[in-house]
Order: C-alpha cells, then sequence, then structure tokens
C-alpha cells in the first residue's frame, strides 16, 4: 500500500496537464508517450519519493502510447489510481491496462469526438453561417469549452474505476496482471494485420498458367504472412542495441522504395 496519496487538488493538476498538453511532444517513436510524461510528472513524484522508484515509474510512461486525448483521460485516470494504490509493484500492471485499453477507447472516442460531434454541430453552425446567424459560432466555442469538463469527468471515472478496481482485487494483482497482458498482447497481434500493409504483386507463369505469389501462395499459407513477417523483423531489431526506432523506420522506408521500384512490393489492389 502506498502511504502518498495525492489530494484532489494534484488529481486535477494532473488531469489539467494532460487535457492541455496531449497533442504536444507527438512523435512516430513513442507517439504521445512525452505527453503522458509530462502530465504524470508531478503527481508520481509525490508517489514515488524514492528517486529510483520515481525514474522506473516516469520511464514506463516512456513507452509507446496513442489514444483519441478524450478517451485516453479514462486511461491516465485508472493508471494514476493504479499507482497511488499499489507503488511501483503496479507498474507492469500499468503498462499493459494503458497497452490493452488505448485500441479500444479509440476507436469508441474516434467515432463520437471526431466524426459523429463536429457533423452535427459543424451542420449546425455552419447553417446558421449561411443565415447570417452568428449563435452558430457561438456554440461551436461553447462545445468546446464544455468539452474541458466533459474530460475532467472522464479523468476522475477513470481514477475512481481504477481505485475500485485496485480495492476489489486486493492480493489478486498478479492475476490481474496477467489478464490484462494478454489482452494488451491480443490487440497489439490484431493491429498486425490490419494496420501493417505489405502486398507483392509478383506471379509466375508457366505456358499459359499464371500463380499470383501473393493470393495463391502467402494468402494460402497465412493471411497477413508478410504482415506478421515485417512485425517479427522489426521486434528482432529493436532488440539490437544498433538499431533505434528511427535506424528502423528508414530501414522500411529503403525497403519500400527498392521493392517499388523492382517491382517486388506494389499497393493491394
Amino acid at each position: 500500500m502506498n502511504d502518498n496519496k495525492l489530494t484532489v487538488r494534484e488529481r486535477k493538476s494532473m488531469f489539467r496537464r494532460w487535457i492541455f498538453s496531449a497533442g504536444l511532444g507527438y512523435n512516430y517513436e513513442s507517439q504521445q508517450a512525452p505527453s503522458v510524461a509530462f502530465s504524470m510528472r508531478k503527481a508520481l513524484r509525490k508517489i514515488y519519493p524514492d528517486d529510483d522508484e520515481y525514474i522506473e515509474a516516469m520511464d514506463n510512461h516512456y513507452n509507446y502510447f496513442n489514444a483519441t486525448p478524450q478517451m485516453a483521460n479514462v486511461i491516465l485516470g485508472a493508471t494514476l489510481a493504479m499507482e497511488e494504490e499499489d507503488g511501483i509493484k503496479a507498474k507492469d500492471a500499468v503498462q499493459s491496462l494503458k497497452t490493452s485499453l488505448m485500441g479500444p477507447l479509440s476507436g469508441v472516442g474516434d467515432s463520437i469526438f471526431w466524426i459523429l460531434i463536429p457533423t452535427i454541430m459543424g451542420s449546425i453552425a455552419g447553417y446558421m453561417a449561411l443565415q447570417k446567424n452568428a449563435i452558430g459560432a457561438i456554440l461551436w466555442m461553447v462545445m468546446y469549452v464544455a468539452f474541458y469538463w466533459l474530460k475532467m469527468w472522464l479523468c476522475n471515472l477513470g481514477y475512481e474505476s481504477g481505485t475500485k478496481l485496485i480495492t476489489t482485487l486486493g492480493e489478486k494483482i498478479n492475476i490481474f496482471t496477467d489478464a490484462i497482458s494478454i489482452m494488451g498482447l491480443m490487440v497489439v497481434g490484431s493491429l498486425i494485420p490490419t494496420v501493417v500493409k505489405v502486398y507483392t504483386p509478383l506471379k509466375f507463369a508457366t505456358g499459359k498458367v499464371s500463380l499470383s505469389l501473393q493470393t495463391g501462395v502467402f494468402d494460402k499459407i497465412m493471411p497477413g504472412l508478410l504482415p506478421v513477417g515485417l512485425a517479427i523483423l522489426v521486434y528482432w531489431l529493436l532488440g539490437k542495441k544498433s538499431w533505434t526506432p528511427t535506424r528502423i523506420i528508414v530501414l522500411i522506408i529503403v525497403i519500400c522504395l527498392v521493392g517499388a521500384a523492382t517491382g517486388i512490393l506494389g499497393i493491394a489492389k
């Protein structure tokens, strides 16, 4: 049990830091991780007075993270509660929770906050603007002010759920960690064939018979075989000290350029 409890003001400060910095520090290596670390910094310093534990916890939040900012409020609120309740022992559970939830919650968040609400409110505001009515623009601004309070509520929802989760589990935290880890692996594994696209247009021809290497061989062995192979290659390279994520990105770009120039790789039709 961690005795360094956060005050309501300190929790709100952490939530507010995330709300206003979610898009800052975005990069192709760890995506929103710098913003997460910035948001959690002061709260983690209170939770972990020991320097070694504080550094370990901060390093953990520098791992890859990318979620719809509004829904990430729920995730970060829950992770804050977990660390506050169980300390550094919850490190693996925290990372697994973030990994497993950022995909599903982003699917919901993107649909609501980037498609549904802007489409409806944008249509109303646009129609009013055509009618020379300034209320449309005012409604648009009021909506985004209201979003601030909604985001704070989502942060508190995640925090309260996280506290209840840890309190309920008690000594079963290891089982919870294993379950969340498995869920995280399943989510990451399912992303490979849907997000990573690798296709070869090569065909083998003998007389009038033609066989597509992609559909006739690779897809018959296992759909998504090439994306999985590329993911395995990247994972293997990440384990090498001489290979940084930036170098791997450059390598993939080179492979794509060479593959497209030689006709080995192409765009799936």
